[in-house]
């Protein structure tokens, strides 16, 4: 990195923290703090749920999804603008109706105490574990950049997010949200057009579609009903409609975004906003890992995008083996891009010429063999490697292909889309700690002051718990896809108690709670047993939670119906 990419890194992360620490501090009232004193427009409440949801995982690592398999993972969204309506239409008019600070309030006016507490236990264990996720991903950039430990890369970012979250609350986040979107939406849209600049002269961008459609990553829709398959257009509709349900209408990081509205009307503009817009900023940033997989079919890649893992290579008894890799790849990055450029001659004169684009896709398999075999030799110098490297394409690509000044600027941006989820994580963590659990069983009186001070140490003590959680990230495989399989274990049974809450009068508390209990350990098994796609587990969650209630209160209600008559 240059100088001038440190300075612009550096101002704009200093901005944003020292503008949302100055702006917003001193709270004078647990409203002020946990709702902002409902003052939010709805433009501001539609930019602060989209920064909460886009994390720096988002742009880290879903160009790198995007790269290996293909534009598939955009159907993961298609349920998310019907859950939005129904959002709008149901749970947004009830929160406001009964003025809480929380989603799980309602819980205990709709059933009891054991219900509201189980439901907000769920949410502070899910969402601290994806929080220390956001925290993690732009460590990665950092500690890989500068060669400094991962996790004191991840203390000193979760320092940054803590300071102004502390400090100001709900406000801090809602205000700093705005100019975090801003450097987001700008830094992508500037890389899109450099990768378009930096392909052959020859290539428009219609050619560069047809290179990527040639080497199947631009299937989009894939209607298979293999449950066991990811990424179907029945896993995105159903699946993701009850993930996007659970997240956007249970889940307090996103309810405490529009809770702080004027209005209700002015939430469900800030929520509307969101369904419109997901779904295409989610292809567009797809579309660029796509476009990085064009830009390497003319220039070369490394073997393995993990530099961690090269390091290690280095220093074991593999590394002429693993240089044999190398040269065997640079010999086929070398056919690549002279069967590439005949390729795109073709497509010049309109003529898609078969033997071309099957010599292509041959050169990209025998790549990913060759990928395969260094991923085999990296495990082989050490068990624990994680050798999965989605995670560092776009990075590699940032750090060794960018001009210098926008280097800094799309750091900034994925630290910024980091800092923005992780406020939010923590803000609704310390939300929920208060209220759910603090308030609700402290006996003795407190002041107003007392509970914000309290809200303010639950922020702390949250943050220290979500570094600590991002200090085991590496043990896992593609980011992206594990903060969504977190979120499908948990979400489904929360989805299932409040749509019981909601539409299902019958059922009372007894019958809810147990049933909840025993889904949540049927849905871990489940995923453990890795019986079907991670998506379904959403689906599966919220039904089975309505089903057993449904058995249960039909039991409790035949046993209390015999103790009558006898």
């Amino acid at each position: 990195m240059q100088l001038l990419d440190w300075i612009i890194l550096s101002c704009t992360l200093l901005f944003i923290v020292t503008y949302g620490a100055i702006k917003t501090k001193g709270s004078k009232n647990v409203n002020e703090y946990i709702l902002g004193s409902n003052e939010t427009p709805w433009w501001t409440v539609g930019l602060s749920v989209m920064a909460t949801q886009a994390s720096a995982i988002t742009f880290l690592s879903t160009p790198g999804q995007a790269y290996h398999d293909g534009m598939g993972f955009v159907q993961f969204y298609f349920g998310l603008p019907i859950a939005m309506v129904v959002i709008c239409i149901t749970f947004i008019p009830i929160y406001h109706k009964l003025k809480v600070y929380t989603a799980y309030e309602y819980l205990e006016q709709r059933f009891d105490v054991k219900t509201r507490s189980l439901a907000a236990l769920i949410f502070l264990v899910q969402r601290g574990l994806g929080t220390g996720f956001t925290i993690y991903a732009p460590a990665i950039i950092l500690s890989s950049l500068l060669g400094w430990n991962l996790n004191l890369m991840n203390v000193v970012i979760g320092i940054m997010i803590i300071v102004y979250t502390v400090s100001g609350g709900t406000k801090a986040v809602n205000v700093t949200h705005k100019q975090q979107m801003f450097v987001i939406v700008t830094g992508m849209v500037i890389t899109f057009f450099i990768i378009l600049n930096y392909l052959p002269q020859e290539l428009d961008f219609n050619n560069a579609l047809h290179i990527a459609g040639a080497n199947e990553k631009l299937n989009i829709l894939d209607f298979s009903v293999n449950p066991e398959k990811r990424y179907t257009i029945w896993s995105g509709i159903a699946g993701g409609f009850f993930l996007a349900l659970a997240y956007f209408g249970t889940d307090q990081s996103q309810v405490q975004r529009y809770l702080s509205g004027k209005s209700v009307r002015e939430s469900q503009m800030g929520l509307i906003m969101n369904g419109i817009l997901k779904v295409p900023m989610q292809f567009f940033i797809l579309l660029i890992g796509v476009m990085v997989f064009v830009f390497f079919q003319f220039h070369s890649a490394p073997l393995h995008f993990n530099p961690n893992n090269t390091r290690l290579i280095e220093k074991s008894q593999y590394k002429e083996s693993y240089h044999d890799l190398e040269d065997q790849l640079n010999v086929v990055a070398n056919e690549k891009k002279e069967i590439s450029l005949l390729y795109v001659d073709q497509l010049s004169q309109d003529y898609d010429n078969k033997e071309l684009h099957n010599k292509m896709i041959a050169l990209n398999t025998r790549e990913k063999d060759l990928r395969d075999q260094a991923k085999e030799l990296i495990n082989k110098a050490d068990k624990t490697a994680e050798t999965n490297d989605k995670d560092y394409v776009f990075l590699y690509f940032i750090l060794n292909f960018l001009p210098k000044g926008l280097i800094g600027l799309l750091l900034a941006v994925i630290i910024s889309a980091a800092m923005s989820s992780s406020a939010s994580g923590l803000n609704a963590l310390a939300s929920t700690t208060t209220i759910d659990i603090y308030m609700r069983h402290t006996k003795i009186e407190k002041t107003e002051k007392h509970f914000v001070d309290a809200t303010k140490i639950f922020t702390l003590i949250w943050g220290v718990i979500a570094i600590l959680f991002a200090c085991i990230g590496s043990l896992f495989d593609n980011l992206i896809q594990m903060v969504n399989i977190i979120g499908s274990i948990f979400y489904g049974t929360v989805l299932g108690i409040f749509l019981v809450a909601f539409y299902i009068k019958y059922i009372k508390a007894e019958a809810i709670f147990w049933s909840a209990l025993v889904t949540q350990s049927v849905v871990i098994l489940i995923y453990k047993l890795e019986i079907m796609s991670y998506l379904w587990l959403n689906v599966v969650g919220a039904s089975m939670t309505i089903v057993i209630a449904l058995l249960l209160q039909m039991i409790i209600g035949n046993s209390k119906a015999k103790t009558v008559q006898s």
